[in-house]
């Protein structure tokens, strides 16, 4: 027999023991990951759903974890048009969980109700959209995961709770390792331009101050406006991240100035996660912030005992990517772990996909 629990009901003891033993386990899977989102009410609406092993009046433990977030805007037509789940990590399993436990986790995901950010009383502008949207539930639009590891073995049972299959590449450096040995496997010209950096006055600062922080900010909302043509998280979101106690901003400084660094989630002896970077690459003579930044991420991981330092995504096989010829550059592994998705609102789903691409193409 298993029993489906939500926060208030998980043992806490059990899920931490979830996460040290399950090959499937990230950062964004603990504790820690879902009540940073649930600091954070107005960017996100948190869930947790967990499948309990009963046997007969014995409880023996937690067979799967799935936390994630559903995005909330500001504005009611935004939410309506918009509104995603997302699992960054994908789930945490047991080992040996079954299908029938891991289907019986990923249909209750698809289950759990999504709050109406702008439900409230009835007014008098009954004819408003956010009056009318406010009157019921909203399900998100889609719910994916982004999977950091292999769930092949389980593909059947995602796909019988609704999730399809879709692949995804990412990079895997090893830094159970030697350090010369990680070093060495550096591409000739990322080493080059290491050397380069450091001879000449680039620095790692792995305790920046806020003010730093918010500097770091500023460079990163840039490159999302130029480059990556997507919305930024919010300040609140980088603010609150300085402060959680598994988060480590490595910064990378010249003249005193933040010129890039990266953002890592650390889940301890097991994985540090690159979620962001950026670098105010080519405005400085002999100075490659955005691959100082990385380099500074894998010898942290390793330091520390981490078995992988992971680069949190490559892009579609399919499709010719930049960033991902960029990290392939620091001798990891490719992997293609993919990503589950589920499609809620198939109309809104299309619809949404070409407002991405027009948003992209006007931003050009």
């Amino acid at each position: 027999m298993n029993t489906l629990l939500t926060y208030g009901e998980i043992d806490k003891v059990q899920w931490k023991e979830l996460i040290e033993n399950s090959s499937t386990a990230t950062w964004f899977q603990t504790e820690e990951a879902y009540r940073f989102y649930e600091s954070l009410p107005e960017l996100f609406q948190p869930f947790v759903v967990a499948v309990e092993r009963v046997r007969g009046l014995e409880v023996r433990g937690l067979a799967g974890i799935c936390v994630g977030y559903v995005t909330k805007e500001k504005s009611a037509v935004k939410q309506f048009f918009t509104r995603r789940a997302i699992i960054i990590g994908g789930p945490a399993l047991a080992d040996d969980a079954s299908d029938e436990e891991v289907q019986l986790l990923m249909e209750a995901v698809r289950k759990q109700p999504i709050l109406n950010p702008f439900l409230k009383e009835r007014t008098s502008n009954r004819s408003s959209f956010q009056g009318r949207v406010g009157k019921r539930l909203l399900s998100p639009i889609y719910i994916e995961t982004r999977n950091l590891n292999n769930y092949s073995r389980w593909k059947d049972a995602f796909a019988k709770a609704g999730f399809r299959y879709e692949p995804h590449l990412n990079f895997h450096v090893h830094t159970d390792q030697a350090w010369e040995a990680i070093e060495a496997a550096i591409g000739k010209h990322r080493q080059k331009y290491i050397r380069l950096s450091l001879r000449d006055g680039a620095t790692i600062e792995e305790n920046p101050t806020i003010e730093q922080v918010r500097a770091y900010y500023e460079i990163l909302k840039e490159l999302y406006k130029t480059k990556v043509k997507m919305p930024l998280q919010a300040w609140s979101f980088f603010e609150k991240l300085y402060h959680c106690e598994h988060c480590k901003y490595l910064l990378v400084t010249y003249n005193g100035q933040v010129v890039g660094g990266s953002i890592c989630m650390v889940l301890p002896g097991r994985g540090v996660y690159e979620w962001y970077a950026c670098g105010k690459d080519g405005e400085y003579k002999n100075i490659y912030p955005s691959t100082v930044a990385k380099y500074a991420g894998m010898q942290y991981a390793c330091e520390r005992g981490c078995a992988v330092f992971d680069m949190m995504g490559a892009g579609k096989p399919d499709e010719e990517y930049g960033v991902r010829d960029f990290k392939a550059e620091f001798g990891g592994e490719m992997v293609e772990h993919g990503r589950f998705l589920c499609v809620c609102k198939p109309m809104l789903y299309r619809f949404g996909k070409l407002g991405v691409k027009l948003l992209r193409k006007h931003r050009r």
